[in-house]
């Protein structure tokens, strides 16, 4: 089938937009600290200076998604307000207060022929993410990739599309005024789909994609991409209850757990609890559950306990409700609760809660997730709270970064050589 013309015009869109972004980040890849720094504080200001503009044309994009029926929970996710605004300006602060990764050189040996071996932390180059609702996303994607050296080509959702642009103005404007290529940030202006299509398919200009947003999303750009993908998708996070425990420990995090937030990646959807206290800590845990109105659903076992819970369903335990629901499961040991983990879990975070170093030790070694935890609530998988300072999303993946993904994850490694004449004999 003919490519029509509206086709080609998006296609050749997206190419100017990839052939601007490869020359700006071989200069982002020079760019010093200070300057770097100095557009993250520009920008600071101008979203603060700016905000009544912002606000009015994200009220744009909230009656149009109001017109085109979206739910509550996404238009809160859409709105911008002067405190979001403010929490956006004082995230680019602290990115800007952050060491700089870029041009670290470690692990530098001496080898036998005389030479110097090390590695230098450098940019990836061109990073493409694409992402829904949110309009701060734009503002903190471009802050990561910025500090990291990196030129980043933003595709933010059709029903942000004016809150984006407008951010993404006052990005080129402090790239500007502070020495840099103002093409190093580039958010998408058109809403067509074929934008999305052309992007993953740009091998050529951009080094990776990370995708944020539903799982719908995620799974479409893992299967059509053609680069790379930093990807994160379910969040159904477990916490396992040993027999061995504290059980006021216990019952602080389990809690902690499931209703500190709901809609969040690091929350627990599924509780395992060992057979041995289960009779002691399920009434003592649903009281505290009925209390955050969080409705559960259990094994027939469970049901045995708590017997007007409803019963879990096999698709229960796969489930990331991020609601107030949460599935529970007694288990024989350790051993089980890894098993079901491996089975139904995300790779996600993962917590043990016992007192016994050696079965601690096991759970730490062989649960394969992002993160894993001994007696910590899993709500701590965050890059602000693992010391990272910002984060640009949580990897699920095993290669290149896993987990809360920082200034660092942004970033790979070249080996570098320091010689004195040497040759190789």
């Amino acid at each position: 089938m003919a490519a029509t013309q509206q086709d080609v015009s998006v296609k050749q869109y997206m190419l100017d937009i990839g052939e601007r972004a490869s020359q700006a980040a071989r200069l982002m890849s020079a760019a010093s600290t200070a300057n770097k720094n100095n557009a993250l504080n520009y920008l600071a200001e101008l979203l603060m200076q700016h905000q009544t503009q912002l606000i009015k044309q994200n009220q744009l994009d909230l009656q149009a998604g109001k017109e085109r029926g979206l739910d509550a929970a996404l238009l809160d996710r859409l709105e911008l307000t002067p405190a979001r605004i403010q929490s956006m300006a004082e995230g680019l602060q602290q990115i800007a207060n952050l060491q700089d990764p870029v041009g670290e050189i470690s692990e530098v040996s001496s080898r036998p022929s005389g030479i110097q071996v090390g590695k230098m932390r450098v940019p990836l180059g061109v990073i493409g993410i694409i992402y829904e609702s949110r309009p701060n996303v734009t503002a903190d994607a471009a802050g990561l990739c910025l500090k990291s050296g990196n030129a980043v080509i933003l595709r933010g959702g059709s029903e942000a599309i004016h809150s984006n642009r407008a951010i993404g103005e006052y990005i080129q404007q402090a790239l500007i005024k502070a020495g840099l290529p103002e093409t190093a940030v580039q958010v998408v202006a058109t809403i067509d789909r074929e934008a999305v299509n052309e992007l993953l398919r740009m091998d050529r200009y951009v080094s990776v994609i990370i995708p944020r947003g539903g799982k719908g999303l995620i799974e479409r750009v893992t299967a059509e991409s053609t680069i790379p993908v930093i990807k994160h998708l379910d969040g159904n996070c477990h916490v396992y209850l040993d027999k061995q425990l504290d059980k006021d420990k216990a019952l602080s995090i389990a809690v902690n757990a499931k209703t500190q937030r709901y809609g969040v990646c690091n929350a627990m959807e599924t509780l395992l609890v060992h057979k041995d206290i289960a009779a002691e800590m399920l009434p003592r845990l649903k009281d505290e559950y009925q209390n955050h109105q969080v409705e559960l659903r259990g094994c027939e076992n469970v049901k045995q306990i708590l017997s007007d819970i409803n019963l879990a369903s096999e698709q229960d335990w796969f489930e990331e409700y991020l609601a107030p629901i949460l599935a529970i499961k007694i288990v024989g040991n350790v051993n089980e609760a890894i098993d079901h983990i491996e089975k139904y879990g995300s790779h996600h975070t993962d917590v043990i809660v016992t007192e016994n170093f050696s079965t601690a030790q096991k759970f730490l070694r062989e649960v394969d997730s992002s993160s894993v935890m001994v007696n910590a609530s899993p709500r701590f998988a965050d890059g602000f709270e693992y010391g990272l300072g910002a984060e640009i999303g949580i990897s699920t993946d095993k290669l290149h970064a896993r987990g809360p993904v920082g200034l660092e994850g942004l970033t790979t490694q070249k080996f570098v050589v320091y010689g004195n004449g040497n040759i190789r004999e």
